[in-house]
């Protein structure tokens, strides 16, 4: 019995080292497309690393059965963020193909509305899953307000670093911690963020409209994130709630800081 469940709890770490060679493969198919230079390809063999790692570790710590098909897609997802990274740090030193850019960040946004709906219908939604997604949408929005940020000024830069600073926040307030409900503002203003910079970053609008639109963007996110934080403020410092174990999303900051390892996984 021991035995089955010593290689049951292998089968989804051998998936995410599959993973890391798929993203190897998608490194090496950009860098033999456009000639990407040592910056490209060290920041991406550091995020292929880092995820491997991670996940590795998280699923240590869970042992779950199986890896799960959702998982699998956000896995997906998290190694065309991998090749979306790779092109950003190349493009410090020369401009990467927008086109390759844009098309590779289009399909990563769009497979993020696919993950979820997946586990749910597989009944498959676990902790674990969530996080996964939650910091691939995290990490990619922050990536993408590093390119946006090149050209439109480094404020770009708040959009991206907005929920890891909540993160931080909330170790030393931990009433940031507490429940939030349920809010389809949040959502969409979540959604809207990695859809603005993907647009702005294309380069289709002129500059003036690249800009109205950005900030609209973090105004949106500074609404969203300035209205559950007065929420939880109005709660009156009671302590964190128990976690519900919905998906996790980018403006919702209760949801983004209380996943500890045991937590990581999920839908999204």
């Amino acid at each position: 019995m021991a035995l089955n469940n010593m290689y049951g709890a292998r089968l989804p770490q051998q998936e995410t080292m599959v993973g890391a060679g798929v993203q190897l493969l998608v490194l090496a198919l950009l860098g033999t497309a456009i000639g990407m230079g040592p910056a490209g390809w060290l920041t991406g063999l550091v995020f292929a690393f880092a995820t491997w790692a991670v996940l590795t570790r998280a699923l240590r710590r869970t042992q779950p059965r199986s890896f799960g098909p959702a998982n699998r897609v956000t896995l997906g997802r998290a190694i065309l963020v991998g090749g979306v990274t790779a092109l950003v740090a190349d493009s410090f030193e020369s401009s990467p193909p927008v086109s390759l850019l844009v098309g590779l960040t289009a399909v990563a946004l769009i497979l993020d509305g696919v993950d979820g709906k997946v586990a749910r219908r597989t009944g498959t939604s676990s902790a674990l899953g969530a996080r996964f997604d939650m910091e691939v949408d995290a990490f990619l929005i922050l990536v993408l307000s590093v390119y946006v940020g090149m050209s439109l000024g480094p404020w770009v830069l708040l959009i991206g670093t907005m929920r890891y600073a909540f993160v931080a926040a909330a170790r030393v307030l931990p009433w940031l911690n507490g429940e939030l409900p349920p809010s389809m503002a949040r959502k969409t203003v979540a959604a809207l963020q990695g859809v603005i910079l993907l647009v702005a970053g294309s380069g289709l609008l002129p500059y003036a409209a690249e800009m109205a639109a950005v900030l609209t963007a973090l105004a949106l996110l500074v609404w969203s994130f300035g209205r559950d934080i007065a929420w939880l403020w109005r709660q009156g410092g009671r302590g964190p709630a128990e976690p519900t174990g919905r998906p996790l999303e980018i403006g919702h900051p209760r949801e983004l800081v209380t996943a500890g390892p045991a937590r990581m996984g999920a839908e999204g």
